[in-house]
């Protein structure tokens, strides 16, 4: 099912985001090219992406280039690899279908069950709990869908945050697959629509923040903050970890899979205070500058001399003067100032 997901994201990507997105006027292009150089090029894909300043000053002298002009070709050069405006709106189409999907269902789902309102129903009847067609297609999907987002990390552009979103999908992933191998699926279904409720809010704050529709996205991602914040740092802790670490204890008393579980609980719980401190500190950035704060793992990098696109040698560059680029300002995560993800 993770393998369906692959293919259905390529098939939105191509025939329903991209033509959304160049109807709303989504930039296509990305960002700009380097020079080609074949040692530049060596030395980028078989050494390393930042050279220290010995390197360059040994690849001054090789190429008789100016060191600014190496450095500036070097940034170009990784610029590359980061994904267009476009690619971002699609990949958070596809996401923004999938989460108002899944949220949907799960709602539906829930609203038909005993322990939505009456969390001491999860436990009644443990193990011997029977495993509905619902229950069961909804976690497969869930289960598949965080797989799919696992392998896509290591295909896409590593970000700044890889480490700790490849963290989360670790935990969520073995979360998904412990619960519904001892059968705590009750409480799981909780936390999985739980989780759900805020990433329809950021992917759509992600897609009007690509459309350039900057007074729709700093609304959307205020709310996206307000609902983060309340469900994974006040229901999250006073719903779910409540009744996994006490009504869950009293009703069925101390065995090895309650630990393991509520370990891993509570890591996801660490990263929730973990995210919840960067959206806030982008939300302040939002509401005293006006705009939402950019996600620094997706921008451009840039400098003072990033427009002077063709190398000078080092007798011309002295008297050169270049002016300013700024990055895109694009997200392909949480939107934050600081590094933060665009998942659970």
């Amino acid at each position: 099912i993770s393998l369906v997901f692959f293919f259905h994201s390529s098939v939105s990507h191509r025939f329903i985001a991209k033509p959304c997105a160049l109807g709303l006027k989504v930039q296509a292009n990305g960002p700009q090219k380097a020079q080609p150089n074949a040692i530049l090029e060596k030395v980028f894909t078989a050494i390393t992406k930042h050279p220290d300043e010995k390197r360059l000053e040994g690849l001054s002298k090789q190429l008789d280039w100016d060191v600014r002009s190496i450095q500036r070709w070097f940034r170009q050069r990784r610029n590359q690899e980061k994904p267009s405006t476009l690619t971002k709106f699609c990949e958070s189409m596809w996401r923004f279908t999938f989460y108002l999907y899944i949220f949907t269902y799960g709602v539906r789902f829930l609203k038909k069950t005993p322990w939505l309102w009456n969390t001491r129903q999860c436990w009644n009847g443990y193990p011997y709990q029977p495993l509905l067609p619902d229950l069961h297609y909804y976690y497969i999907v869930e289960l598949s869908f965080y797989w799919s987002l696992m392998f896509s990390q290591f295909i896409d552009i590593k970000r700044k945050d890889f480490g700790i979103m490849f963290t989360h999908h670790i935990v969520t992933v073995t979360l998904i697959t412990f619960s519904y191998v001892t059968n705590l699926t009750r409480v799981g279904t909780l936390t999985l629509c739980l989780h759900d409720a805020a990433d329809v809010v950021l992917e759509a704050a992600k897609m009007a923040n690509y459309c350039k529709c900057q007074k729709l996205s700093d609304l959307l991602f205020l709310t996206f903050a307000i609902v983060f914040i309340v469900s994974r740092l006040g229901i999250y802790p006073l719903w779910i970890l409540n009744t996994t670490l006490f009504e869950l204890y009293e009703a069925l008393g101390n065995f090895p899979a309650l630990w393991i579980f509520n370990v891993l609980l509570v890591i996801l719980q660490i990263l929730h205070c973990f995210w919840s401190y960067l959206i806030i500190k982008a939300a302040y950035k939002a509401i005293s500058k006006g705009k939402v704060a950019k996600d620094d793992r997706s921008d451009i990098e840039s400098s003072s001399d990033e427009e002077e696109t063709v190398p000078r040698s080092k007798t011309l560059h002295s008297t050169i003067t270049t002016n300013g680029t700024s990055g895109a300002n694009g997200t392909n995560g949480y939107l934050t100032g600081g590094t933060c993800s665009e998942e659970h």
